[in-house]
């Protein structure tokens, strides 16, 4: 149940709920006018209410399709322009952190935000340089004072709701509210910790070091501490100043197009993604208009998943591009996300009626946050369970949507990612990676087999069960046949180019190459072919 301090909190969001007239956001009536509109409301009472809440509007302001566009726009207002602390509490922090004055470490330092957000607050310096030679300019993020104690009062709360439903809700053990909560609370408390920041900066910017479509800050790390950050600071315009990016002539569609491809390059060939894509954490290098670059800002929060959660997310992405529903159904019970009992074609057909729909159409006559509501009604018919996991990123793909939406309504989602998701598949299935999760996971696959034999031999029902162990040893041995069939086909082309490549070798010769490289190549090229074939193992 919840303590008196957590129903006090939950008294008090209502009582803001009804002195801003919230109801009015919803559509309903409110019994007295109010002199600013429903927008500015909405705003000053997740200001009011603490960062967890600004959060949640940050994320509803990148999705004008969702939200009617006067209630984005507000909604906007709280990526950066979040009402700011004392620049001299900033400074006395700063110092604390560093053990040094101000003075002795920035040759500037501007006492005014540059912005300020739910978190943390952004400040304009300049490096002192050595040997009186002028320092560059960078940024200084600290953190908000008591900031901590806010978020987790609220996480506590959030935390006694999932209790709650998890007891009285009878869609708990689809939506595991507890679980969902859990992840959320690592999200944002990681988002408190500069040092992981930094991290996840540095980790970024070597994964893109050299690219030209985006660009990641240079850490400065023997300033950064837990509440302190310093990097580089990035000049650019916001990803959400249209207006001025078409007057410098920017290529609005290329900048587009690279955005969608940095999202699922860092997923799924990085697989480390920014996963705090909301415009006030993006800018736009307009230094080369027909050439634009992405400039990211903000590294509190990332993500990243596991093997298996990202091989069936890719499989489901590229079974959705070739609109084979059939594959999409039977990877959703294979991954467990649906229970095994599912009958594969009804489910096939429901995701069918949701998926049909929306191939071939532009980002302007759909919604992608709508396609999820409908896919989230056809799940509950097939008790379809959230994934902790996945949240992130599903949140992820929203905001990377509604960038989209905003530069270029006419971007074809499909067509973007569908080259990538196939050259990743086919990345997976190289000579060279197959050859080093044999030499990583064998072992482990080896060693583990006796165990689960030995236990099962025991009797062991809490262990391993009959149809577990079948479809390891399945999957095991059709891996073997895959990898075999992949090694034996490079190994065969290969020769092939190796025979045909000999000075002074001149067997049997056919249109002006050895038969003998002819057979080999062949033999080779259905072998990696009959590998790479779905079920080939």
């Amino acid at each position: 149940m919840l303590s008196p301090l957590q129903l006090r909190r939950f008294w008090q969001i209502r009582r803001v709920y009804r002195r801003y007239g919230l109801a009015e956001a919803l559509g309903k009536p409110v019994k007295r006018s109010f002199a600013e509109p429903i927008g500015v409301r909405l705003r000053k009472a997740l200001e009011e209410l603490g960062p967890v809440f600004v959060k949640f509007g940050q994320a509803l302001s990148t999705r004008p399709d969702i939200l009617p566009p006067e209630l984005a726009g507000e909604l906007s207002k709280l990526q950066d322009q979040v009402p700011s602390f004392p620049g001299a509490e900033a400074r006395a922090l700063v110092e604390q952190a560093l053990g040094k004055s101000v003075g002795q470490v920035f040759a500037i330092f501007d006492d005014k935000p540059l912005a300020s957000a739910s978190i943390a607050q952004v400040h304009a310096a300049r490096l002192k340089g050595e040997n009186g030679a002028a320092g560059f300019d960078v940024v200084v993020k600290v953190v908000r004072p008591g900031i901590h104690a806010q978020i987790r009062r609220d996480v506590d709360l959030l935390h006694a709701l999932a209790q709650l439903a998890e007891w009285f809700s009878p869609l708990a053990p689809r939506l595991r509210p507890k679980e969902v909560v859990a992840e959320y609370e690592k999200v944002i408390f990681d988002e408190l910790d500069l040092l992981r920041e930094a991290a996840n900066a540095s980790q970024l910017r070597r994964n893109w070091l050299g690219s030209e479509m985006i660009y990641h800050p240079l850490v400065v790390w023997e300033l950064c501490r837990p509440n302190v950050m310093v990097m580089e600071r990035l000049h650019g315009v916001p990803v959400d100043e249209i207006a001025t990016l078409r007057q410098r002539d920017v290529d609005i569609q290329l900048l587009a197009e690279r955005g969608v491809e940095i999202f699922f390059r860092e997923v799924f060939f990085f697989n480390f993604f920014h996963a705090d894509m909301h415009p006030g954490n993006v800018f736009v290098d307009t230094s080369d208009p027909a050439n634009p670059r992405w400039l990211a800002l903000d590294f509190g929060i990332v993500g990243s998943l596991t093997p298996d959660d990202q091989r069936y997310l890719a499989e489901n992405f590229v079974a959705f591009f070739d609109q084979d529903y059939r594959r999409v159904a039977e990877l959703h019970v294979e991954s467990g996300w649906v229970p095994a009992t599912t009958r594969v074609d009804e489910f096939e057909g429901a995701i069918r009626s949701v998926c049909e729909p929306i191939f071939n159409r532009p980002l302007s006559e759909l919604s992608f946050g709508m396609f999820l509501l409908r896919l989230f009604e056809v799940a509950r018919r097939f008790d379809m369970t959230v994934q902790p996991q996945l949240v992130l990123l599903q949140k992820t793909i929203l905001q990377v949507e509604g960038l989209g939406r905003q530069l270029y309504p006419d971007l074809d989602l499909w067509k973007t990612a569908k080259p990538l998701m196939t050259e990743w598949m086919q990345e997976r299935m190289s000579p060279k990676r197959v050859v080093a999760q044999l030499r990583r996971q064998g072992p482990q696959l080896l060693e583990a087999l006796p165990r689960a034999l030995s236990r099962l031999g025991n009797g062991h029902s809490g262990g391993v069960g009959q149809a577990d162990l079948d479809r390891m040893l399945d999957a095991f041995r059709s891996e073997q046949r895959s990898n075999r069939r992949t090694m034996i086909g490079a190994t065969l082309m290969l020769s092939a180019l190796v025979i045909f490549g000999l000075d002074g070798y001149r067997p049997a010769i056919w249109n002006g190459m050895p038969v003998i490289s002819w057979l080999l190549g062949a033999s080779g090229l259905v072998l990696w072919l009959s590998a790479r074939r779905p079920g080939g193992g």
